[in-house]
């Protein structure tokens, strides 16, 4: 069966609704970020790849801002440990609904725990890996801080992060050349001029992108031994941090 395909912004509105991850999203998700995110496939299966690597015996996996699980499943389905334990966190209750009848057609034994929070009041303890796969960047900027600490505080050493995000440039030549790109990307998978115009003015003040450099210094400042990007597509990176 053919998944439901994303036409939210297809038809003119008569003025922009800040973007929601509400019922109207959460069914036509898997579509969306797949033709809105260049390389979306490969952060999730690197991520899965990932969890298997790092994770160590009757540690905790936390997904934040698991949105329909894709991340999850992917850990899920790469651990070796099965003593192991994967915490998935969104605040959006239609996204969750559904996340929890995709990890139910799930056949690994792995347990999952979808918790409704906000991620910022999430208690990070006996963490192996932490996942945030385009997540951050709809959080406050003065709270991203104590997110990150928060994250850092409740890793095993020897864990990691893997941070997702869509990020700006220093040099405007270059944030405009990645925008336009993305842009590019969007109507080669079929969305319309309308259709990214409407969602751009939705996710304005909503979505907000800092520079790579902004997230390095962020996470070691927060302590992490290292952190750069391992994947990078226009405007869209993936980072891993080190404890």
């Amino acid at each position: 069966m053919s998944e439901p395909r994303d036409n939210i912004y297809a038809q003119p509105v008569p003025e922009p609704t800040p973007f929601r991850f509400d019922d109207r999203v959460a069914q036509v998700f898997p579509d969306m970020i797949r033709r809105s995110v260049p390389g979306y496939s490969t952060i999730i299966a690197m991520t899965g790849l990932l969890a298997g690597r790092f994770a160590t015996p009757g540690s905790r996996l936390y997904d934040l801002g698991c949105s329909l699980g894709a991340s999850t499943l992917a850990m899920r389905q790469n651990l070796q440990h099965t003593d192991c334990r994967i915490i998935s966190v969104d605040n959006s209750t239609a996204m969750l609904e559904r996340c929890r009848s995709v990890i139910d057609t799930d056949s690994h034994e792995i347990p999952v725990d979808l918790v409704c929070s906000n991620l910022q009041d999430v208690q990070i303890a006996d963490a192996s890996v932490v996942v945030l796969n385009f997540t951050l960047q709809f959080i406050a900027r003065e709270e991203r801080d104590a997110v990150i600490e928060q994250i850092f505080a409740g890793l095993r050493p020897g864990g990691i992060m893997v941070l997702s995000e869509k990020v700006t440039f220093e040099d405007p030549r270059l944030d405009a050349l990645n925008i336009d790109l993305h842009h590019d990307f969007k109507r080669a998978n079929g969305y319309s001029d309308l259709e990214i115009a409407q969602k751009r003015d939705a996710l304005d003040g909503y979505l907000r992108r800092e520079t790579l450099q902004q997230h390095r210094d962020r996470c070691r400042k927060a302590g992490f031994s290292s952190c750069d990007v391992w994947f990078q597509c226009f405007n869209f990176a993936s980072l891993i941090a080190l404890k």
